[in-house]
């Protein structure tokens, strides 16, 4: 079976992202798939509208890209994981600018480069089983796919919060922070889907006859921790802090990588003052870089490879090394236009 299966019914282009066995992990073949059913459907009269799901019998939307082969290329020293990149971030800036209604139906596990499918597009359906992170800093990493310039628009405590700590949102949060537009019980997502397909030119209105508001926690207050000006003072605030929220997010920043970390916070104030390609050319130049960085490596080995969930995380890195990684433009990112 093909990891993306393309097809048309009336007037609606559909994308099934098909490799469950991976949670529809992507590849560079199925953005290659997805980036030229986007672009044969752009010009085509007949089609008014898009729908990319993930095939109903797993547990993800997509739960990110082919991490151990960009790791594996790193070492290697071989194009393989620049390819994939330069192909994912073509993507999503095609899915920023599409024409036409993006309709993408989030109800599972939606990460990493599943974000990047997903969250640049028009209309983003979250249900039940939605779970929506940017884990990136648990792998050494930063959260690319846009996720520098999208994360600190919903808010700069928000955004610092998601980017930092990896904070998984249910349906529920993904709305109420705006990663999601709509949210849809899980139970009635077929007939929803049903219902696109018969109203292609209506698109607004048939979302709002499915959609709810459901029940969702109050943000804390102590969320404003996240919006401090350095990530010391993000660190000081928490560890002065009451409050089990608090304490709770001061545990899981020290599980990430301090590299990640230091290197996120920066590259975050940078994308909330980038406009959409630049930010995209940015993370280019950012993830190549990373590939030289030990702590993407050991994270991807210690969360994906070995499993042993206990990464040895570089603590002498310098800061001059994160201030180089980001003056760093010259590769220059394709767009489709």
């Amino acid at each position: 079976m093909s990891e993306i299966i393309c097809e048309v019914r009336g007037h609606t282009g559909i994308i099934t992202i098909n490799r469950p066995q991976a949670l529809n992990a992507l590849n560079t073949p199925m953005c290659v798939a997805i980036t030229n059913a986007l672009i044969k459907w752009r010009d085509d009269n007949n089609i008014s509208a898009i729908i990319i799901k993930a095939d109903e019998n797993g547990r993800a939307f997509c739960a990110g890209g082919d991490v151990i082969m960009m790791s594996e290329s790193g070492k290697a020293g071989d194009n393989r994981a620049e390819t994939f990149w330069r192909t994912e971030y073509a993507l999503n800036e095609l899915i920023k600018t599409y024409p036409k209604p993006y309709i993408a139906m989030i109800d599972g596990i939606v990460m990493g480069g599943g974000v990047g499918l997903s969250v640049h597009g028009k209309y983003r359906i979250a249900g039940d089983k939605t779970l929506f992170a940017m884990p990136e800093t648990g792998i050494g990493y930063f959260p690319d796919v846009g996720g520098t310039y999208f994360l600190p628009r919903l808010g700069v405590a928000i955004g610092n919060w998601m980017g930092l700590t990896g904070a998984r949102l249910d349906g529920a949060m993904a709305l109420k922070i705006g990663v999601a537009t709509h949210f849809v019980k899980s139970e009635n997502y077929g007939n929803l889907f049903d219902a696109l397909i018969k109203n292609p030119n209506d698109i607004e209105n048939t979302i709002s006859g499915f959609a709810t508001i459901p029940q969702c926690d109050e943000l804390p207050d102590e969320m404003s921790i996240f919006a401090n000006k350095n990530l010391d003072e993000i660190f000081l605030a928490l560890e002065n802090s009451h409050s089990d929220w608090a304490k709770a997010q001061l545990k899981i920043l020290k599980t990430k990588s301090p590299f990640a970390l230091h290197f996120t916070f920066a590259a975050m104030k940078i994308g909330m003052n980038s406009d959409f390609k630049t930010a995209m050319n940015n993370e280019l130049n950012w993830s190549l870089s990373f590939l030289a960085t030990p702590d993407f490596h050991e994270g991807i080995r210690a969360q994906l490879i070995d499993k042993d969930r206990n990464p040895h995380w570089d603590i002498n890195f310098s800061h001059n090394e994160i201030d180089q990684i980001i003056a760093k433009t010259d590769k220059v990112l394709e767009f489709i236009e």
